[in-house]
């Protein structure tokens, strides 16, 4: 029998299951009639944090967004980078969790 990951799902891996069972179900089955549905599920996990990661920090840079503004004016910093971070989530969601 294969070990199961003991990693836990956090939202990506929850949200990647979630579209499975509603929308690729044959997808679904097979992998969890073979056993490799827990791994998948993590994989695009961590896909989609280091795709996060580096979306947010590329967009931050091409806005300006810098500690010296964190530091001038946090109200401004917050509200850009909130904006940023809903704009990589959507590319994110896109790209590996809604495929």
């Amino acid at each position: 029998m294969d070990e199961q990951p003991a990693e836990v799902l956090t939202k990506y891996g929850m949200m990647r299951k979630t579209y499975l069972q509603e929308h690729k179900k044959g997808l679904y089955s097979g992998l969890l009639l073979t056993g490799r549905l827990m791994n998948h599920l993590l994989e695009i996990q961590e896909a989609a944090e280091q795709r996060m990661e580096e979306i947010t920090e590329q967009m931050a840079a091409d806005e300006g967004v810098t500690e010296e503004l964190k530091s001038k004016d946090q109200m401004k910093w917050i509200q850009l980078m909130n904006s940023i971070r809903h704009s990589a989530e959507e590319i994110v969601l896109t790209e590996l969790i809604y495929n």
